[in-house]
């Protein structure tokens, strides 16, 4: 059963939902993981994509768009909705919606932001899998 993972970024947090999403990215893909990361549109995809080639002054995280280069290639990938088809290992929630397709990963990320909005929507998502019996974590994050 997928486990879930909710990161919650409190008031005094210098990060947000992305660099706490790269952060968690670049984390994963050091313990050798394969990572999806669900955005919510293709604004905030090539913001992430951004964000990963410069999130390291001193690195690089490898990643790419999601059918935009070879997948077996890059153990990040970004997508704003398309189906992660092979990809099942990580997903990163970045989505006011929880992805139709979250159940296919063994672990599933959640990055929850400082703004109202961001939290009510998180609590819906936390809701839910608790409703279905996932098991959940959650971590506090400053």
């Amino acid at each position: 059963m997928t486990r879930i993972d909710f990161y919650v970024l409190q008031d005094t947090a210098r990060d947000n939902q992305y660099s706490l999403a790269c952060r968690l990215a670049e984390k994963a893909w050091q313990q050798g993981h394969r990572v999806l990361i669900s955005t919510q549109n293709e604004e905030e995809m090539r913001h992430m994509d951004r964000l990963l080639w410069t999130y390291r002054d001193q690195g690089f995280i490898p990643h790419a768009i999601l059918g935009k280069a070879d997948g077996d290639l890059n153990p990040i990938l970004i997508t704003d909705s398309d189906d992660p088809d092979n990809e099942h290992d990580i997903l990163i929630n970045l989505c006011q919606e929880i992805p139709v397709f979250f159940s296919r990963f063994s672990r599933v990320i959640e990055c929850v932001d400082k703004g109202e909005q961001h939290k009510a929507a998180s609590r819906a998502h936390f809701r839910f899998y608790r409703d279905h019996g996932y098991p959940l974590e959650t971590h506090q994050i400053s």
